[in-house]
């Protein structure tokens, strides 16, 4: 799972953490309880997602989740396909124990398993071909993202299809005058983590550019029948305690990535905004709220 350190393309990782080349050592706790915090939060979008699914792809035999991280999704697929096997693949075994844990609590252990290996080339040890293939912003962490697509869709069985998930929309926390600072804090932050989202994907060994016009990309990968939909998670103000601790995480996170690419101010302004005893922090102000879009892209391997 995820991804850059904006929403709409996952959450801050090491490079391939979970899906491709590794460059450094992180700390799996801190990063599982992230991951899974996001993903729990999102799961009335993920539910929404999968319903949709299920109108293409009724009755899955297999379910690959490629780029699974501590399997939050992987269980809500199982629990959404009841019958259907689900199998978690990632690059961090670390992480994958957390996902046979967390299946082991919710009484699906029996449906679901993991494989541990580097993307795409893990996907060779799939047994046998799957009915639904999901890249939920896995993707964008290969560097040669028309290749990896490729090798997607030939682990799809003959009238299967593969569910990608990637852009959409940043997420929104706050208003855009916030009473400190400058207003339009977020707005700016967005243009600073296009610029780090692109210094990654080029300094990933291999990395090819690729126009990212996915229906285009499914379609060179072999596959047709191609479709686009949108969902909204929209958590308005007064958040709970959970989506104010999301906010603080994902600003928090951006504060380390960016905080040389912005201003004196606007750091002066993160910083507030990140001090429970400040007042004004997300941790305590009324109207933090949690806004964002998820686009998932859909193509058919034809029989």
């Amino acid at each position: 799972m995820a991804h850059r350190p904006h929403d709409h393309h996952g959450h801050p990782r090491p490079h391939g953490q979970g899906h491709g080349h590794q460059v450094t050592d992180p700390d799996w706790s801190q990063l599982a309880t992230m991951l899974e915090t996001q993903a729990e939060l999102s799961a009335p979008v993920y539910e929404q997602i999968m319903a949709w699914l299920a109108h293409k792809v009724p009755a899955p035999g297999l379910i690959v989740d490629v780029g699974s991280g501590p399997g939050v999704v992987s269980c809500l697929f199982a629990e959404a396909f009841p019958g259907t096997r689900v199998l978690a693949v990632d690059g961090s075994e670390p992480l994958l124990a957390r996902a046979r844990a967390r299946a082991a609590r919710q009484g699906l252990a029996d449906r679901l398993d993991t494989l541990a290996g580097e993307l795409p080339g893990v996907l060779d040890e799939v047994p046998y071909p799957a009915d639904l293939l999901w890249a939920g912003r896995s993707l964008h962490h290969l560097a040669d993202q028309r290749a990896a697509l490729a090798a997607f869709a030939a682990r799809l069985a003959p009238g299967g299809t593969l569910a990608l998930l990637e852009g959409g929309l940043s997420s929104r926390f706050l208003p855009r005058d916030i009473g400190i600072g400058r207003p339009g804090l977020q707005a700016r932050l967005d243009a600073v983590q296009e610029e780090w989202f692109t210094r990654m994907r080029t300094e990933l060994p291999g990395s090819v550019a690729e126009t990212e016009d996915w229906p285009a990309l499914l379609t060179a990968a072999g596959l047709k029948h191609t479709h686009t939909r949108s969902f909204l998670l929209d958590l308005p103000a007064p958040a709970s305690d959970q989506a104010r601790a999301h906010a603080a995480g994902r600003l928090g996170r951006l504060r380390d990535v960016v905080a040389d690419s912005i201003d004196a101010d606007d750091r002066a302004t993160l910083d507030r905004l990140l001090d429970p005893s400040d007042p004004a922090s997300v941790h305590r102000r009324p109207d933090v709220f949690v806004l964002s879009a998820q686009t998932v892209y859909t193509a058919v391997r034809p029989t």
